[in-house]
C-alpha cells in the first residue's frame, strides 16, 4: 500500500494489475476501508484487463482523520431524518475532489469508476465535478441524495444505532450483525467476520463513520446535476436492499441520460459472491461501451 498527499489530506491506496491496463477506481461506501473490496473481487477485475485502484476515503482506514469534533450519535440519527440537522465540515463534493486528486497523483487522466453506496454518491459527484476524469461510471446500491428515494427502511433505522461499535472489543461482532441486517439471502457469516477482523486489525475509527454519515446527510440533492453526466453509466441495485431501498437505484438511472439499470432479486446492500460474475461482466461491458465511444486517430 502507499499514501498520497492530495487535496490537503493524506489518502491511503493500493494498486493491482499491469501498469498499462485500463485504470479502474473502486470507491468504497460508508465506513468501509479499501480492504472492504475483497481481494478475490479485485483479482477478477484484474483478469478482465483492469488496473484496479482501491483507497481509503477521508476519516477512514489509514487516510486523514478530519480535525473537527465528531458528531454525537443523536446528531447522526437526526441528520438521517432531516437535512436541516446535518452540519458537516466537509461534503461528498470534497470526497469526490479527493478521488480526482488521487487520480492526478497516479498520473491517470481518466478512469472507469465504480462506487458502492456512499462510494456511488462520490462516484456520481466525481462524474459531475470532474467529467473528464470519468471514462465510465458504475453506481451500485446508491441514490441521488434527493431524500425521497432510496431511503433506509424505518425498521432498520431503529436497529442500526445499537450496532455502532464504540469499543474495539465489540467492533467485529457488531459489524457482522450489521451486515447480516442489510445483506441479502447470500449473507456469509464467516466471510463477514474475516473481513471485520482484517479491517479492525488495520484500523478502528468509529468516529469516522459518524463524520461520513454527516457528510452524506449535509450534501445536496444531485438529481439535476446528474442530467449533465455524459460518461456511459451502469446502475446496479439489489431488490431486497433495506439500507438504500431499490428506488434509489431506479431514480439514479432515470437521472443520468442513457444509463443502464440492472437489478438483482437476491441482492441486498452487499456484493453477494454468487453475483460477482454478473456484476463484473456488467462493469467490464460498461467500460467497453465507453471505449467504443472514444474517437480513434
Amino acid at each position: 500500500m502507499a499514501s498520497a498527499n492530495v487535496n490537503g489530506i493524506t489518502i491511503e491506496y493500493d494498486v493491482h494489475g499491469d501498469d498499462g491496463a485500463e485504470p479502474l477506481l473502486l470507491v468504497m461506501g460508508l465506513g468501509g476501508q479499501l480492504v472492504a473490496w475483497p481481494i478475490e473481487f479485485v483479482d477478477r477485475l484484474v483478469a478482465e484487463g483492469f488496473r484496479v485502484i482501491r483507497f481509503d476515503n477521508r476519516a477512514i482506514g489509514l487516510s486523514t482523520m478530519m480535525p473537527a469534533a465528531p458528531p454525537t450519535r443523536r446528531q447522526v440519527v437526526l441528520s438521517v431524518i432531516s437535512r436541516r440537522f446535518a452540519k458537516s465540515s466537509y461534503l461528498i463534493d470534497d470526497m469526490a475532489d479527493d478521488a480526482a486528486a488521487l487520480l492526478d497523483h497516479l498520473g491517470i487522466a481518466a478512469a472507469d469508476v465504480v462506487g458502492v453506496s456512499m462510494g456511488g454518491m462520490i462516484s456520481q459527484t466525481l462524474a459531475i465535478r470532474h467529467p473528464d476524469k470519468v471514462h465510465s461510471l458504475t453506481s451500485i446500491m446508491s441514490n441521488t441524495g434527493d431524500r425521497k428515494h432510496g431511503r433506509m427502511r424505518a425498521s432498520l433505522l431503529r436497529k442500526l444505532p445499537k450496532l455502532i461499535a464504540r469499543t474495539p472489543e465489540d467492533a467485529v461482532e457488531k459489524g457482522v450483525e450489521m451486515f447480516r441486517l442489510i445483506s441479502g439471502p447470500h449473507f456469509d457469516t464467516d466471510a463477514a467476520r474475516r473481513l471485520g477482523q482484517e479491517a479492525f486489525a488495520r484500523s478502528f475509527r468509529p468516529d469516522g463513520v459518524a463524520r461520513q454519515t454527516m457528510a452524506i446527510a449535509a450534501s445536496p440533492d444531485r438529481t439535476a446535476d446528474l442530467g449533465r453526466v455524459t460518461a456511459p453509466t451502469l446502475v446496479i441495485h439489489g431488490l431486497v436492499d433495506p439500507l438504500v431501498t431499490p428506488s434509489g437505484g431506479i431514480t439514479t438511472a432515470k437521472a443520468i441520460p442513457g444509463a443502464k439499470l440492472v437489478m438483482y432479486p437476491d441482492m441486498g446492500h452487499d456484493l453477494p459472491r454468487p453475483r460477482w460474475d454478473d456484476i463484473i461482466e456488467e462493469i467490464a461491458d460498461n467500460a467497453r461501451r465507453a471505449r467504443a465511444l472514444v474517437p480513434t486517430a
